[in-house]
């Protein structure tokens, strides 16, 4: 056991420290000098370095901007390539992996090795890559890079170890996959075509082998030549000319005819037996004008020509090919045709890929197609070929999540088990119906559930106002319930009232979440400055929504002074429902209004979670109110709680009556540790372009010690919390009319805010004009140059809550219910709460809290409190159990609260010492102790930068302070002596999406929106990284090969192969020689082979690929066995056959025979 007074002498000497960086300012639990040491306070301290690793964990979501597809029939594995490099492997439910290349270069397209678990990339930057699947995480082996040569396009035949690469240049070259080294067999453009023709073809666009012969290889041109090479005899067999230009090329499986889609929207079907014109030219979606014109048609992207078993019609599927006409008002189509049967299905976003599933991986054999998969810029979709209505598959991926563009994200960890049944039981009745009966057809690979699994939830918040619960146990995910909180409001008209602004925008965005998973309370901020709470029920109800509206709008010249403060404690009548605080401004009619307008008439609301109370600001003086920085809800106390840069507002949700509503100054009563000057009247403000413009301001000395450095910069913008304080609205100038002044912000536009650990962060709210990538970029500050210092003093925002136990003032002896408020200021204030105890009291009395004074002061914005008791444990908030508020009553027992308590004197045995209050803020963290409110450790975490998320959490049954910092790096820190433990550079942060939406839990996780479609998960703990191995799914399961149909003695010896091919024979280096050394160039892969299967499963997966290969020989053995003993069965035979034969015949002469 280690004392506080040994922390010098023991804690930082014996424990080893976390890496060191540049960032940190001071050394480790560095003891205030006056600060007393209590000496019977006892903790002892188990975290060290060794217990920290960050490892990504899996990423869910819609690969963002796809670019290719490929499907693995025998495996039924899938796989997404995208723009910035990163691969998606697919199978069953669990099997979901994610692989990047260093380069960052787009994949353009994607190649299994079918059935071998291998997958070849070709991507942008001319390399190809092979992968091995054949481990729980992907590597490359082997790397080859284009020096001189673009390429286009790949095939790779199946069960053939050569690969076809076609080039810009129009060159064909080879490439052993085995070694990946390029063969000296290459395909000339010039060759290729006449001699007497002068144009390029252009690059290659198509390559496939004739599945009658597959030494002829059919190469296609972009300008419309489509030539059939004779591998062995290295000439060409045909060449096909077109006027329009080629997009693909599908083959009948009986390699008689293939069918080419083409830029001006036909399609063309050829016969090999007559290449001088096409057998049929078909415009599917072009009609013949009347003065005999075709109508000029989009073109056809791509086509697949399949035939079927069932029927005699083939089918024909293609992208695009609609008439321009027609196309300006409809969506992007799939076709698929059978017979005369024409179906057109209208997709949501455009069609970047489609692939149709068939049941054999063989060419030459009738391919049956059961499924066509579409890949889309924003959606994945199967569609049931089966069914004569083409319905979809339900997919089993969260390929939703963007639905709406993700705003605000919230990790649960180790959340009560019964939350998670119950919420996906209520959810179910909200799944659409329609989908196919049939299993999903992507099912491939294998997963188990993890040994060490707890129930995780997220939740996310999105731009039109929906809140998406997520099951995110055991590394998957899973929709549980959604939640539309726009139900709770009356739709916005254009042009009535304050709302009318705002209906081009997102008025419903959903801006920060609260939820205590143990009461079932759930608690959402939205952008239009609205605070909604819900309950849970599991019945349905017809109730109608409380409402209450808050002025919350302070000026400086309107600062009541510390005596009215106490003499008014902002009580409210329980029948007011826009309460008028002390110190407001006067109320104009036209201006008291919120933006939205609640439901006035009883609303029925089905079983799940149900809005009970509404919140909102109120417009001042023709300016919108600010939007919500801070928030925290208390089940067992009643109470809810939120800030913004005017100043905080606390609510009983229990009386539904307004509490407190103050601004930030009076907060402070006689202790505000600002020398605070007047602001100049609003006559002497000036006018400014508008909220998104980004200037410099002039900072007082004073102020900048305060507040983090104006240098910190992300992707050009400011991006330091507490530099960009937020304002008022828009300073108003005397003699401007309404109109103008309300127009000067933009279209309407209130800054969107994210605030739950950044004090007054910015974004602009999407327009529909704007791109999506735009959107998530476009942070913008809300104050212009012309406002001063002594303003920014002024505005003050309540940048973090937490109700919790604790002592409100230093002479207290036992704790009491108290909200901490942290500001941008970096200041931090104690407000002690007066509940009555009993029930029935507590319905009626009312409740009493006020200001008494400042706790301390930080560096930087405040973000985060959390409590510990005397021996370093954890206090969590008390909160009430939950009870269903429509479930039917029991008149013999009357439903009461129960309320679970955590007391920091009722937390550990003989220590009445009152507990330990962790504060981070943006800048460095301290560690206090209550009641004293004496500062025992002080780290200063950053000076160059600034922290984003701080949050206390449990890893391997202690507790340590974990911290995402603006350069990138994430850290670790022990408590309560602040030994840093962890100091990784994570990631540049490029994007700011990242900031808003990264966060910490429990369990040593964390999360983040790496892209506009997808959620990162990772991990922090080296327990969890060392058990990952053990918790992703195999892409490679082995499988026997499909042997190929028998054919039948006439067809083959009439229609199949004139001879086998041998590709090593032409290809191999002794026939076809080496290839130029500077054509392209071998990259091995970054680890070994031998080293990279080690790393792939440590000794478990080694033994288990060890017992797969015994199991596979063995199996090899066996086949063999019993083909030897056929081949002596039958040679017995033969040897029976020819001695009856040789008696029958040997005593006959010659001329009897």
């Amino acid at each position: 056991m280690k004392k506080f007074r040994k922390v010098l002498d023991g804690l930082s000497s014996s424990s080893p420290g976390g890496v060191a960086s540049p960032s940190c300012g001071s050394a480790a639990g560095t003891p205030t000098a006056h600060a007393p040491t209590p000496q019977d306070i006892h903790v002892q301290e188990t975290l060290v370095s060794e217990n920290f690793q960050i490892c990504k964990t899996v990423r869910h979501g819609f690969p963002y901007q796809p670019t290719c597809l490929a499907f693995d029939p025998v495996q039924k594995i899938l796989a997404i390539g995208s723009r910035t490099g990163g691969i998606r492997i697919l199978g069953r439910p669990g099997v979901d992996c994610y692989s990047q290349h260093e380069s960052g270069a787009a994949v353009l397209q994607l190649q299994f090795l079918i059935n071998e678990g291998a997958l070849v990339t070709a991507c942008a930057d001319d390399t190809l890559h092979l992968w091995n699947l054949r481990q729980r995480r992907p590597a490359i082996l082997h790397s080859l890079k284009f020096n001189r040569e673009r390429i286009t396009f790949c095939h790779l035949p199946f069960q053939s170890k050569w690969l076809y690469v076609g080039t810009e240049r129009g060159n064909t070259h080879i490439v052993n996959i085995e070694s990946f080294v390029l063969s000296g067999y290459v395909i000339m453009w010039n060759k290729a075509i006449e001699l007497a023709t002068k144009a390029h073809p252009g690059p290659v666009v198509h390559l496939s082998d004739s599945p009658k012969d597959e030494g002829k290889l059919l190469i296609g041109f972009e300008s419309g030549t489509v030539v059939q090479w004779d591998l062995r005899a290295k000439k060409v067999d045909f060449r096909i000319y077109y006027d329009e230009a080629i997009h693909s090329v599908s083959w009948h499986h009986e390699g008689k005819q293939f069918m080419c889609s083409h830029s001006d929207g036909s399609l063309t079907m050829w016969n090999l037996r007559n290449t001088a014109r096409p057998i049929q030219i078909t415009y599917p979606h072009g009609k013949i004008l009347k003065d005999g014109r075709k109508e000029s048609c989009k073109p056809i992207l791509k086509v697949e020509y399949k035939t079927s078993r069932n029927s005699s019609e083939p089918y024909v599927i293609f992208s695009g090919g609609l008439s321009y006409d027609k196309s300006g008002g409809r969506r992007p189509t799939l076709t698929i045709m059978h017979g005369k049967a024409v179906t057109v299905l209208e997709m949501d976003h455009p069609i970047v890929e489609f692939l149709v599933l068939c049941d054999t991986p063989y060419s030459n054999e009738i391919q049956d197609p059961y499924a066509v998969v579409v890949l889309l810029e924003k959606d994945f979709i199967v569609v049931d070929l089966t069914q004569s209505n083409f319905p979809i598959f339900e997919n089993p991926y969260p390929m939703d999540i963007h639905e709406s563009p993700v705003t605000c994200t919230a990790y649960f960890a180790e959340c009560p088990p019964d939350i998670i049944p119950i919420l996906y039981s209520i959810g179910a009745k909200q799944k659409k119906t329609g989908y196919s009966h049939k299993e999903w057809p992507v099912s491939g690979g294998t997963w188990t559930l993890g040994s060490q699994t707890y129930p995780e939830i997220i939740v996310t918040g999105h731009a039109d106002g929906t809140v998406k619960f997520w099951d995110a146990s055991a590394i998957t995910l899973q929709m549980l319930y959604k939640l539309k909180t726009s139900k709770v409001f009356e739709k916005p008209k254009a042009g009535e009232g304050r709302a009318g602004e705002l209906v081009e925008e997102d008025p419903y965005a959903v801006q920060m979440v609260s939820w205590c998973p143990h009461s079932r309370l759930f608690c959402v901020v939205g952008i239009s400055a609205h605070v909604i709470l819900y309950r849970f029920s599991k019945h349905d109800a017809n109730t109608q929504i409380m409402s209450l509206e808050v002025r919350l709008q302070f000026d400086s010249e309107d600062v009541i002074s510390p005596s009215e403060a106490e003499n008014n404690p902002c009580f409210s009548d329980p029948s007011s429902h826009s309460p008028q605080p002390p110190g407001s401004p006067g109320s104009g009619t036209q201006d008291s209004l919120p933006c939205l307008k609640v439901k006035n008439r009883p609303v029925r609301m089905p079983p799940g979670y149900q809005a009970e109370l509404v919140v909102q600001l109120q417009w001042v003086d023709g300016e919108p109110p600010q939007q919500i920085t801070s928030l925290d809800i208390n089940s067992a106390y009643g109470l809810l709680a939120f800030g913004n840069c005017n100043g905080l507002t606390v609510v009983d949700f229990l009386q539904k009556t307004i509490l407190m509503c103050m601004g930030t100054l009076d907060l402070y009563g006689a202790a505000d540790p600002y020398q605070r000057l007047t602001r100049s009247p609003r006559k002497n403000r000036q006018s400014t372009s508008g909220l998104t413009e980004l200037s410099d301001n002039q900072v007082s000395m004073d102020m900048e010690r305060s507040k983090s450095p104006t240098s910190d910069h992300v992707n050009g913008h400011c991006t330091s919390p507490t530099s960009q304080p937020c304002s008022v609205g828009k300073p108003r100038i005397t003699g401007v009319p309404e109109g103008p002044r309300l127009t000067r912000r933009g279209p309407g536009r209130p800054p969107f805010r994210k605030a739950q650990s950044a004090a007054c962060m910015e974004i602009s709210l999407p327009v529909s004009s704007h791109t999506e990538e735009s959107r998530e970029n476009s942070f913008s500050r809300s104050r212009s140059s012309s406002v001063s210092s002594i303003d920014r003093d002024t505005k003050e925002s309540v940048t973090t809550l937490q109700f919790g136990e604790s002592y409100g003032r230093k002479g207290d002896a036992l704790p009491t219910a108290c909200l901490w408020v942290g500001t941008s200021l970096g200041v931090v204030l104690l407000l002690p709460i007066s509940i009555p105890t009993e029930e029935e009291e507590r319905m009626e009395e009312p409740i009493t809290m006020g200001p008494s004074g400042t706790v301390l002061m930080l560096k930087g914005s405040v973000l985060r409190f959390a409590f510990l008791d005397c021996g370093g444990a954890l206090i969590q908030s008390p909160y009430e159990v939950w009870r269903d508020p429509n479930g039917p009553e029991d008149p013999d027992r009357p439903r009461r609260r129960k309320l679970v308590n955590f007391s920091p004197s009722s937390s550990q045995e003989a220590c009445s010492d009152g507990h330990l209050a962790v504060v981070c803020s943006e800048k460095q963290a301290k560690v206090i102790l209550m009641p004293t409110q004496a500062v025992l450790f002080t780290h200063n975490i950053t000076e160059s930068s600034f922290l984003l998320r701080a949050d206390v959490v449990s890893v391997c049954n202690s507790v340590c302070l974990a911290c995402f910092c603006a350069n990138g790096h994430i850290m670790t820190l022990s408590l309560p002596s602040l030994r840093p433990l962890m100091d990784i550079n994570y990631l540049p942060l490029t994007d700011l999406r990242i900031a808003r939406t990264f966060v910490f839990t429990n369990g040593g996780q964390a999360l983040y929106l790496s892209s506009p479609t997808e959620i990162q998960r990772l991990t922090y703990s080296q327990e969890m990284t060392d058990n990952l191995q053990d918790m992703l799914g195999e892409l490679f399961t082995p499988i026997e090969t499909p042997e190929a149909q028998n054919k039948g003695f006439l067809k083959g010896f009439f229609g199949g192969n004139a001879q086998t091919f041998d590709r090593e024979e032409l290809f191999g280096e002794a026939a076809a020689g080496k290839a130029s050394r500077s054509l392209a160039q071998h990259i091995p892969g970054p680890m070994g082979l031998e080293n990279m299967k080690a790393a792939a499963g440590g000794v478990v997966g080694d033994l288990a690929r060890a017992r797969i290969a015994l199991d596979q020989r063995g199996e090899r053995l066996g086949e063999l066995e019993e083909r030897t003993a056929l081949m002596m069965n039958s040679a017995e035979t033969f040897s029976t056959h020819a001695h009856q034969v040789m008696l029958k015949q040997k005593d006959k002469k010659w001329y009897q025979l």
